[in-house]
């Protein structure tokens, strides 16, 4: 009787300790702050309205804790010469996007889930609409390197692509 209770509170000992030392290691004082990125993108629309996409964006980006960050991001994205539904060809459009977004790290710190909405506002060769615009992406980053591909939609420019950014980003 005497052992098995020796061998019990032996067991309880190294369970205690062992989970204390496991809340240590887990529990570290995440410093919330800023960081800043700057990104070239290039898509495919999804449809035959336009041939391809060219642009450049800037991303700021907070981060409530290690594992998910609020976005807000900006830029001049260019959509190529296409075609419309009845084969006639369209003109260029250039728009700025103004989106905000909750990205959040699913494995391994690096692997990621962004949503963004905003809008899109026309700019160029005599487009005067501005769009609302939603764009669900996944990507990987590190300390300063961000890969992303992401489905954005465009509603009243009547089209939609899949597009690759790359980017390079820093703490402020």
């Amino acid at each position: 009787m005497r052992k098995l209770q020796i061998l019990c509170l032996a067991a309880f000992s190294f369970l205690s300790a062992n989970s204390t030392f496991a809340q240590d290691s887990e529990v570290k004082n995440y410093d919330q702050g800023f960081r800043l990125g700057f990104g070239l993108n290039g898509g495919l629309p999804t449809d035959n309205a336009y041939d391809w996409s060219l642009g450049g964006d800037v991303r700021l980006q907070y981060d409530l804790s290690k594992k998910t960050s609020l976005t807000l991001t900006t830029g001049f994205t260019n959509l190529f010469t296409g075609k419309d539904e009845n084969g006639v060809d369209v003109k260029d459009l250039g728009f700025i996007p103004a989106k905000a977004g909750f990205k959040a790290f699913i494995w391994e710190d690096q692997f990621y889930v962004l949503g963004e909405v905003g809008a899109g506002f026309a700019v160029t060769n005599g487009y005067n609409d501005t769009t609302f615009l939603w764009a669900p992406g996944i990507g990987y980053a590190n300390k300063y390197i961000d890969i992303s591909v992401r489905y954005e939609d465009y509603n009243k420019f009547k089209t939609n692509q899949v597009a690759l950014r790359l980017a390079y980003g820093f703490d402020l």
